[in-house]
């Protein structure tokens, strides 16, 4: 498969943001505007100017200006502001974004918040790969938070990716493929690997999950007695709610074994067999996703990415 990467279009974009400024042209001497790095759209870095900045009572005056902030680049980092605590993020948040999601069955609950949850378990040498925050399953949030609460001694970066350019990256005939198709998301809870499906829906009880499954269009099976397994149909490509802008909005990379390294991959193969990997994406259709096409998808992201 031979395939080409529209590269020009991507970083023709980029040349062409701007220095960062309020939508209501107003000035405000408390915090100043600025871009993470020359040429990328995202994120735009909100610093307070002074110490007696209250941030909550700040973010609450600002909350419509920074929302039109996040949708025109995307991203928004807040730096230097006073949020000693998990608490004090939450509140925050919350002023931000009232009403913060407090049931997901996949990270157990941070000690100090209410609605905060503790980062992925992840090998501190691995990087955890780019994904949309629950698109593989009916439903996802519209905005996501993230607090650093002690920096990283290996690695310490946070890479974010605009979903906006990496579609302008990949070539036209994978995005047709993509949005034609749909995905196909397969997830089976395997002891040791997954969090139970207790865990994750939040009880033992069967009859509740199933009913849980047909009222969100999800596609169940027990297997060996105890195994669920679940399907879900999601497209791969979005359009933007409020700009009306097409996105890439998926999770091909943690799903898709390409992704695993070829070692872990056959293990896991071996162990399983490909029909019940712990997780497994194709197209809506079921027909596998090439490995050449998820190569350019990674080009993709590490093109369009910026670290912090």
């Amino acid at each position: 498969m031979s395939l080409q990467a529209n590269t020009a279009s991507v970083f023709a974009d980029e040349q062409q943001t701007d220095t960062p400024t309020w939508p209501d042209r107003a000035a405000d001497p408390s915090v100043r505007l600025s871009l993470l790095a020359t040429g990328n759209s995202l994120p735009v870095v909100i610093e307070p100017t002074a110490d007696e900045l209250d941030p909550v009572l700040w973010a609450s005056a600002r909350r419509e200006a920074i929302e039109t902030l996040l949708c025109r680049h995307g991203a928004v980092l807040f730096r230097g502001f006073d949020l000693p605590s998990v608490a004090a993020f939450e509140s925050f948040a919350e002023a931000l974004s009232p009403g913060l999601h407090g049931t997901y069955g996949d990270l157990p609950k941070k000690e100090g918040g209410r609605n905060v949850y503790r980062s992925t378990p992840y090998p501190e040498r691995e990087m955890i790969l780019y994904h949309n925050e629950s698109s593989h399953l009916e439903s996802w949030p519209r905005k996501q938070w993230f607090f650093c609460e002690q920096p990283s001694r290996v690695g310490w970066a946070t890479p974010l990716a605009d979903i906006r350019q990496v579609l302008a990256y990949l070539p036209k005939e994978v995005v047709e493929r993509f949005e034609s198709k749909g995905l196909l998301y397969s997830r089976t809870f395997t002891a040791g690997v997954e969090p139970s499906w207790e865990s994750f829906f939040g009880t033992s009880e069967r009859s509740v999950i199933e009913q849980r499954c047909r009222e969100q269009g999800t596609d169940f099976e027990w297997l060996d007695g105890d195994t669920l397994q679940l399907r879900t149909q999601c497209p791969a490509v979005i359009t933007h709610p409020f700009t009306g802008e097409r996105c890439f909005f998926n999770q091909v990379q943690l799903h898709h074994p390409y992704c695993m390294g070829e070692e872990l991959r056959e293990d896991l193969l071996d162990m399983f067999g490909p029909d019940r990997l712990p997780r497994l994406v194709s197209y809506g259709d079921g027909s596998a996703i090439e490995d050449p096409v998820m190569a350019l998808i990674g080009e993709a992201y590490e093109a369009c990415a910026v670290r912090f």
